[in-house]
Parts: C-alpha cells; structure tokens; sequence
C-alpha cells in the first residue's frame, strides 16, 4: 500500500478535522502518500483528489466542521456509480480509504467492498448522535452534549428570573443519547427521548409535583427531536393546556450542536481513532470501524456497527427521577 485516501461523510461532526490530521500525519509517518478526498463519496465521482502534506493539516485541530467537506450521493446507491467511483479510485492509485462517518458511509463502504474487494475501508465513527455499535464516543458526542448543557445553562438563567417552563429541544431524530446526558449534566426535570414511550398525564403530574417542590421556580425538560410525539413545540402545546399560570416557552437548539470548537477530550479520541485507522490499513486490515471501549482499541466489523443499535442506559434514566 502506498496511497490512501481520506473523507468525511454525512452529517458534520466536531472533531473531524482532528481525526483528518491524525490520518494524514500517522499516514506519512509510515510512508504512505495521503490524499484528501473533498465531499465523501460523491468527491471519489468527481474525482476531487488532492494530496495532503502535513501542513495541510496545520492548525485544523481546534476546527469545528471539516475541511474535507461533506455531500449526498445519489449516484454512489447505484452500481454504476459505485463501478465508476472504483475505477477512479484505481487511476489515482489508491489502495484503501478511511471514512469517517456514520452508519450511512459505513453501509456504502460494505456494499463497495464486496463489489471491489481489492479496496480496503477502515472506518472512524464520526456522529453527534452517539448511535454506533463498538465505541464508547463517536466523534462530536462529547463536543455536541456540552454544547447543548452550556446553552440549556444560560436558558435557566432566564428562567430563572420569572417562573417558566421551558421545553428544550436537542438533536436526535432516532436516539436520545443527547438529551440523556445533557439533561443529566444540566439538571433537568425531566427528558423525552425517541427509546421511551411519551405519558402526558405522566409528563403533567412530574412537572406539576417539582413546580410545588420548587414553590414557583422555573421548571426545565428536555425533547429530543425524535420523541414520538414529534418534538418539543406539539409536546409544549399539549402540557401546556394544563399550565395556564406557568408561562411555557420552547427552544430548539438546532444545528448548533454539530459547530463550535472540539472538546479535549473530543480531539484526543478523534485523533487515536486517525492514527489506529491508518495503523489497520497498514496492517492489511479492512471492513472496520476503529472504535475505543473501556479506553482500549476496537475493531467492529462494519456490518455489526450499523446493525446492533446501543440502548439507552437504564441507569441514567434513573438518574434523572432521583436527581430531580
């Protein structure tokens, strides 16, 4: 192996451009020519190749985004394109690519793979969402919770000043990892997630039973975007009918938490995520996903990664009742 490439793919998440550099860098360090790839798997069709040194990658650790860029790719679904993408690839002299992505580029890479077996792929999970099989942290969790804890911090200095119930919305349209943990960290009354079934009768008597606690104080829960009843604003308006003293308010976070600066320890996981990738490929390795367990290196098999859903922790649910 000589040539390996490097995208990014799906959604964008803090910390991708510190698993960039480590890619380009532990890349060179062992010899191998790296080559950027703009716009993930449509950039292979459009042949958007360039060669990475390592000043390319100076300065980006501290980035939000990623300076690879990030694209759909209607095209690469089809076996015609995926035919085509090979062919590129094979001109250009690369042998084997790490994705960074989530489930999606993790999907197209196995499908590629089996059609072009003589292309390696070593994945690094790179989603807010924290919904991949064989890691701890996927890239831009922890950089996206903290996001979320500081701005629902700064709504309950507003609330704070006049009794309100605030309903904060958080990403997660199909896991609630977001909303658990940042409701965790910033005191939350409560939180709705997509994994649990949403009780109005429930919700109302939780929050009326704090609000007397409380003697009129503020009162926080938090929605994530994929709650069954289909987020913050219909939940808002249905408890609401129930609370005509208790001024309701709703604030969805949005993109928000997929920008900003990665976390330390964000840039440190993303990073040995880059360099153990490129180690696997060294190594003759493909189909994997560098994942990190219990602080040890992890390789998952592609197909286990997107198949085997992680599940809510019923502990910090728990948490949530006994700290509120």
């Amino acid at each position: 192996m000589k040539r390996i490439g490097v995208f990014t793919s799906g959604g964008d998440a803090p910390g991708m451009n510190a698993c960039i550099r480590a890619v380009v860098r532990t890349g060179i360090h062992h010899g191998l020519e790296v080559v950027g790839i703009t716009k993930g798997y449509q950039g292979i069709l459009d042949k958007n190749f360039k060669v990475m040194t390592s000043h390319s990658v100076s300065g980006i650790i501290q980035k939000g985004g990623t300076i690879l860029k990030s694209a759909r790719c209607v095209e690469f679904r089809t076996k015609k394109g995926r035919k085509q993408a090979y062919k590129n690839l094979k001109a250009a002299g690369i042998d084997g690519i790490v994705a960074i992505g989530g489930d999606g580029t993790f999907t197209g890479a196995d499908v590629f793979m089996k059609e072009f077996p003589d292309i390696k792929f070593i994945g690094c999970p790179g989603t807010i969402d924290n919904d991949l099989y064989g890691t701890d942290f996927t890239i831009g969790y922890d950089t996206a919770i903290n996001t979320a804890m500081e701005a629902i911090d700064k709504i309950k200095d507003t609330a704070s000043a006049d009794a309100r119930l605030f309903f904060i919305e958080v990403m997660g349209r199909d896991v609630g990892f977001i909303a658990l943990r940042s409701a965790i960290a910033a005191g939350a009354e409560t939180v709705l997630l997509p994994e649990t079934k949403t009780d109005i009768k429930q919700l109302t008597k939780t929050i009326e039973a704090q609000y007397k606690k409380k003697e009129g104080s503020s009162i926080i829960v938090i929605v994530a975007e994929g709650e069954e009843m289909g987020g913050a604003v219909k939940v808002a308006k249905k408890v609401a009918k129930k609370f005509t003293a208790l001024p309701t308010r709703v604030t969805i976070l949005g993109h928000v938490q997929r920008g900003g600066s990665p976390t330390a320890a964000e840039r440190v996981n993303a990073s040995w995520m880059g360099v153990e990738a490129v180690r696997a490929l060294v190594a003759g390795k493909k189909g994997i996903m560098i994942g990190v367990v219990n602080n040890e290196v992890v390789h998952t098999p592609f197909e286990k990664a997107i198949k085997h859903n992680r599940e809510i922790s019923p502990t910090l649910l728990d948490m949530i009742e006994i700290l509120a």
